[in-house]
């Protein structure tokens, strides 16, 4: 379940100033955007046209220019839109012009991996602590920060100012966690761990799971290859379904 805060409502930093209400698939595309920007300024470019930034984010230009409309951010007729500005605003938007505290809780491969990833940095966020249940685990030093038992959790939050929980813990253990993240006042959790977590109104919660990314990859390559092999197959080879029933692989590519 994810809840989401009113825009103007008072967070962990302070208040916030009104942000303009945009649509959840708007939200999701802005930070390609920003990425998109950042290498265009890396790359020395001064100003963009809706469809050079609209290929570089992956995005048709038409759903690109609306989005930038919800911000006020319409470009300039025959010179495009300003990188600099560009990326001033959908910072701002984001909430990217302070630096959030991050808490980081499972420092199994994925979070070992997390914890020394250096690109969160740069975008705005800090690790700026570690946590695990393992006694093994704890003490050990990750990327300059050295992990503490979960239990410390409460101290560190309030020290550190935590805005951000993300957990990388197994499934068994998010839900738990999740409850200690929100009960030490955090509003914001990423989850990894492989399992749906219950949190309440007024915590925002988002959802990263590489396993069903790659069941939807295999459904698409399982699609491309019944595709494929269409045009000599047809009344021949079999597929099985559910329920006991069979197919040929032309009924099962066009769903009969």
């Amino acid at each position: 379940m994810s809840q989401h805060r009113h825009p103007g409502a008072p967070g962990r930093a302070g208040a916030v100033p009104a942000l303009p209400d945009l649509p959840e698939a708007t939200v999701a595309r802005l930070p390609e955007y920003l990425r998109a920007l950042h290498n265009l300024a890396d790359a020395g470019h001064e100003t963009v046209s809706s469809e050079g930034l609209a290929n570089a984010a992956g995005v048709n230009s038409a759903k690109l220019r609306k989005d930038l409309s919800h911000l006020g951010s319409y470009g300039t007729r025959g010179v495009g839109y300003d990188v600099a500005l560009l990326i001033e605003q959908i910072e701002s938007v984001l909430g990217l012009t302070q630096c959030r505290s991050v808490a980081l809780v499972g420092v199994g491969n994925l979070g070992h991996a997390l914890a020394g990833y250096d690109g969160f940095a740069s975008r705005g966020f800090r690790i700026a602590a570690l946590f695990d249940a393992d006694p093994a685990r704890v003490g050990e030093e990750i990327n300059g920060l050295v992990v503490r038992h979960v239990d410390e959790l409460p101290r560190v939050a309030a020290e550190q100012l935590i805005s951000i929980g993300v957990i990388a813990t197994p499934a068994s253990a998010a839900q738990a966690v999740a409850d200690q993240l929100v009960a030490v006042g955090v509003t914001s959790i990423l989850n990894f761990a492989p399992c749906v977590l219950s949190v309440p109104e007024g915590v925002d919660m988002r959802k990263v799971d590489l396993a069903i990314e790659l069941q939807i990859l295999s459904f698409h390559e399982h699609r491309k290859a019944s595709l494929t092999a269409l045009p000599g197959t047809a009344g021949s080879a079999l597929t099985a379904l559910p329920g006991g029933l069979a197919a040929t692989d032309t009924q099962e590519a066009i769903g009969t």
